[in-house]
């Protein structure tokens, strides 16, 4: 390919990473709240008064505007700039291992939708069946496609395979414990990452998502941030496997291969 595409293929990466991760803050601000994506404008959640659009670029207006409101000085979350970079920043990454390729656009989406569903599940505790219901029939519809890495049987096991896994976890949570193992929103989560991934990425994706949630659970009750019975949002860590395995997955299984296998 002519260098001079490649040239701005990562800046141009870069700079839709941002836009998509505006738009990611007003569907992590509206969709647990059950609000619509397209109207109202943006606008501040104290004063209401709108957002013009120079106060609406990407991180550059949050530095411009000192983090506050223009009209009533509120304080905006720094959320709003944190989500912007790291959705940028992983589109860099994802197009860095996969290339301006068709098979990109996709796992942009996925990246993208992860992001989302990773601070909702943080603040709110929920993962919204708007984004993991619609990526899990994707996920699939895709895997029909001739570039794709994942076909479409190995993407249809994933979807059952790594739901129903959730699914008997938490029937086992209840018999046992008396509570629930895995919520629902998880379960259609794993899902939609069995979907995009097939059956071997969500299987990697679900042992770094135990493994990365119990580190984070055992320091949190070391530092006696949460008790034993507290609840800790497993889709972030699930968000975060997923990511590790789109990016690594398939080295991870042919290391695991190599090393159990003379």
């Amino acid at each position: 390919m002519r260098h001079d595409i490649i040239h701005l293929f990562y800046p141009c990466l870069f700079v839709l990473g941002l836009i998509i991760g505006s738009f990611l803050n007003v569907c992590i601000w509206r969709l647990p709240r059950h609000e619509s994506l397209v109207m109202p404008f943006s606008r501040c959640p104290k004063c209401l008064n709108p957002i013009r659009f120079y106060d609406n670029i990407p991180i550059a207006s949050f530095i411009i505007l000192g983090g506050r409101c223009r009209y009533c000085g509120d304080r905006i979350s720094f959320q709003y700039p944190l989500v912007e970079s790291i959705t940028s920043m992983l589109f860099l990454i994802v197009g860095w291992r996969f290339g301006p390729s068709w098979a990109l656009i996709p796992y942009l989406f996925f990246t993208a939708s992860l992001v989302a569903i990773a601070f909702i599940d943080i603040e709110h505790l929920i993962i919204p069946d708007r984004i993991s219901l619609p990526g899990i029939v994707l996920g699939f519809l895709i895997s029909f496609l001739p570039f794709m890495h994942v076909g479409r049987i190995d993407s249809l096991i994933g979807i059952f395979l790594c739901g129903g896994a959730f699914y008997l976890v938490d029937k086992i949570s209840l018999l046992v414990w008396k509570r629930e193992g895995m919520g629902g929103g998880d379960m259609k989560l794993i899902a939609m990452v069995g979907a995009f991934l097939g059956w071997r990425g969500g299987v990697v994706t679900i042992f770094l998502a135990s493994l990365l949630g119990s580190i984070w659970g055992i320091l949190m009750i070391i530092l006696k941030k949460k008790g034993r019975m507290d609840t800790i949002p497993f889709g972030p860590f699930i968000c975060l496997g997923a990511l590790i395995s789109l990016l690594y997955g398939r080295e991870m299984i042919w290391w695991y291969q190599g090393f159990f296998v003379p």
